[in-house]
């Protein structure tokens, strides 16, 4: 009979994904946010099918138009076509409105896929540090010393050694939030590592890859997609930063950050240059922090009673 008590699964229920999904559509924070990005996500999907024409044409007699002004572009074939610049032109005659849309697919590639290589290396080196005290010590070590240079600094020194491109602001952008995604993992498997039913799974001889995969592992999904909204959030912004301050995504690209640095120096004049794709930028990293705020509540415990 022991040996049947024992051999039952003593690991504590997950929630039921129906349980979740329900609680996720009730959260107001969820829904405004989730409304938000998938509206920015579909602006970037059908840029071409939105009014744009080419973000990086260059048309010198359109030069520095007030939104709602009118201009002509002429296509590859010669043709002449009346357009109207919705968020004005730059002082290159592109048209604003067109590079604000296109600016949308880098800024949500660059934080999708930091957050994804962010969480992937950073759980798989948590849960090294957290499991075996032997590799605790030298990689929590190298994430102290990643830690202490500002991710910002480290993030333009790896742009300068490298060409400019978007994969190589990716990697500049991951480097500095891996230590922090190993870290939260790490303090998760050492709570969890000491919880009854995981010490009794070693005595039973459970092997250590199906201990991780099967005990450890789930417990550190909810506060992982939590934290992966954050960190999309944060590289949002600071590519935009890069881009603005020059040493980022190549200036030919249109990004969020490439539109507000090309318009800085004529602002006073022609604010439209900064402000469209400021609020863009401000509104996209508001509604992913909001998301995160709402995951946080409806999938921590603790937090999902006071909800």
């Amino acid at each position: 009979m022991a040996d049947v008590i024992l051999d039952t699964p003593i690991a504590p229920a997950p929630a039921k994904p129906s349980a979740v999904f329900r609680g996720l559509l009730h959260n107001p924070a969820v829904l405004f946010g989730g409304t938000v990005i998938a509206i920015v996500l579909l602006m970037a999907l059908l840029a071409p099918w939105l009014g744009t024409i080419d973000p990086t044409g260059i048309n010198p007699i359109a030069r520095n138009k007030v939104p709602g002004a009118e201009f002509f572009f002429r296509t590859d074939t010669g043709e002449r076509i009346k357009m109207v610049a919705w968020f004005g032109t730059d002082g290159l005659g592109r048209d604003v409105y067109s590079r604000v849309v296109y600016g949308a697919r880098v800024s949500l590639l660059v934080g999708v896929a930091v957050a994804l290589i962010s969480i992937v290396c950073g759980l798989f080196i948590g849960l090294l540090a957290g499991f075996f005290r032997l590799l605790d010590a030298i990689i929590m070590r190298i994430m102290d010393g990643l830690m202490a240079i500002p991710a910002i600094l480290l993030a333009i020194a790896m742009v300068s050694l490298f060409r400019s491109s978007v994969w190589t602001v990716i990697i500049a952008i991951t480097v500095p939030e891996v230590p922090r995604v190993v870290r939260l993992v790490r303090s998760i498997v050492l709570s969890v590592r000491e919880e009854p039913y995981v010490e009794a799974a070693v005595t039973l001889g459970t092997s250590t890859p199906k201990l991780l995969w099967r005990h450890v592992l789930p417990n550190t999904i909810a506060p992982m997609i939590v934290q992966g909204t954050f960190i999309c959030a944060s590289a949002i912004l600071i590519e935009a930063i890069l881009s603005f301050l020059g040493i980022g995504v190549p200036p030919e690209v249109p990004t969020w950050g490439n539109i507000m640095a090309e318009g800085r120096q004529v602002f006073s004049l022609f604010p439209h240059n900064i402000i469209y794709p400021g609020v863009f930028l401000a509104m996209t990293i508001l509604a992913v922090n909001i998301i995160g705020d709402g995951l946080r509540d409806t999938l921590d415990p603790k937090m999902a009673k006071r909800v």
